[in-house]
């Protein structure tokens, strides 16, 4: 089952969840907002995975951030989907984190 760190204040960990609910793929949601040690593993993981390093450089946090059950860590949930030859599901949220609406 893949772990999802994410928050529901983020649209596009909105979107994430929305896309894997509809595809009924397993998986837990982790909302970095609700516990501080939910937030600090989640700090942990992106202070040392690689994946994260890019993201931290252009002020991204790093949300959604999946994990699978063999400890790939990935962000990119869009292209797993397409990966596993699902289309992405959009839904107007009305909010974005950033000015070009490409998410937190």
């Amino acid at each position: 089952m893949l772990k999802v760190y994410g928050s529901r204040m983020c649209p596009d960990c909105v979107a994430c969840k929305a896309n894997f609910d509809a595809y009924q793929i397993p998986y837990e949601f982790l909302d970095i907002n609700d516990s501080l040690r939910t937030l600090k593993d989640f700090l942990i993981l992106r202070d040392r995975e690689p994946v994260f390093d890019h993201l931290k450089k252009i002020d991204d946090i790093g949300i959604p951030a999946c994990i699978t059950e063999d400890g790939t860590v990935f962000t990119d949930w869009e292209g797993y989907l397409k990966e596993q030859g699902w289309e992405v599901k959009t839904a107007e949220t009305g909010q974005a984190c950033s000015l070009d609406h490409k998410g937190c």
